[in-house]
């Protein structure tokens, strides 16, 4: 993509109608290669660079301790910051969707995180509902959405991302705590799963080119499966919530690198703020 059409988009990231029905009724969508190869590059260098730091936010696996999953790539008072995540989270492909999404212009990030799958030893991320964790966290309303940024290209064989479409409107299934993989979290029973899938389309893969985004709703159940591939699969993600919607005071919260207390609402910066 030429800098003139990127600047064209910019200008013009403004959701239709047919798009907004579409994530109304399925809960996702789908824009192939919104960002840039020279956008990609910068965000992946900065993450070669991040993941070498030894920081609580960052969390590793397998046989080498290669990094797994690494929050709060956005704040500039963090280990973990990067100048081009901030850039990233706060453009109109980014922030301003959100915004549209969510109907409203005060917004916050409740957690930026990045998602690395080494090739061969990548491990999987069972199904789950992001809201499932969140309202522990003290959030009280539904209403939040996570955009994915491909810093690879994603594919079946490499451990993509499947969405199960209109899940997002059964409401939030009672999660378990799961335990067994390198990061812990909340995630559906798999009996739920299932009477789902029973009922609703079929799983969709989300695949596509490096630069390739994926928005969702925080009710939405997804998955990802082993990276069986030779290649790395990394993918960014970015947590939106309205700011009237922050979390609820909680005994132990957890840390701030995942549940963000900094609810001043985002500007958008620049259109090539990345670079």
């Amino acid at each position: 993509m030429s800098i003139l059409n990127l600047m064209v988009l910019e200008a013009l990231m403004k959701l239709t109608g047919e798009q907004c029905d579409t994530y109304n009724r399925d809960g996702f969508l789908v824009f192939p290669e919104l960002f840039s190869s020279v956008e990609v590059n910068a965000l992946r260098d900065e993450a070669d660079r991040l993941r070498q730091i030894d920081a609580e936010g960052i969390f590793r696996e397998g046989n080498h301790g290669m990094a797994k999953t690494m929050f709060r790539m956005h704040e500039p008072d963090g280990p973990t910051y990067s100048p081009a995540y901030r850039a990233l989270s706060r453009t109109s492909r980014s922030l301003g969707v959100a915004q549209q999404l969510l109907r409203d212009d005060k917004v916050y990030m409740h957690h930026c995180k990045l998602n690395m799958k080494p090739a061969i030893e990548g491990t999987v991320w069972h199904w789950h509902q992001d809201f499932g964790s969140w309202q522990k966290d003290g959030i009280q309303m539904p209403e939040m959405v996570t955009m994915m940024v491909m810093l690879d290209e994603a594919t079946e064989i490499g451990g993509c991302l499947y969405m199960l479409p209109g899940s997002h409107l059964k409401g939030r299934f009672d999660p378990y705590f799961e335990d067994s993989t390198v990061y812990k979290f909340y995630a559906t029973p798999s009996t739920r799963v299932k009477e789902q899938m029973d009922t609703l389309p079929d799983p969709v893969a989300i695949t596509g080119k490096p630069g390739t985004v994926a928005i969702f709703n925080c009710n939405t159940l997804h998955a990802s499966g082993h990276n069986l591939s030779a290649k790395d699969r990394w993918q960014i993600y970015l947590c939106y919530n309205r700011c009237s919607n922050r979390p609820a005071d909680i005994d132990d919260p957890r840390p701030d690198y995942v549940r963000s207390t900094n609810w001043e609402p985002m500007t958008l910066m620049n259109n090539d703020s990345i670079i």
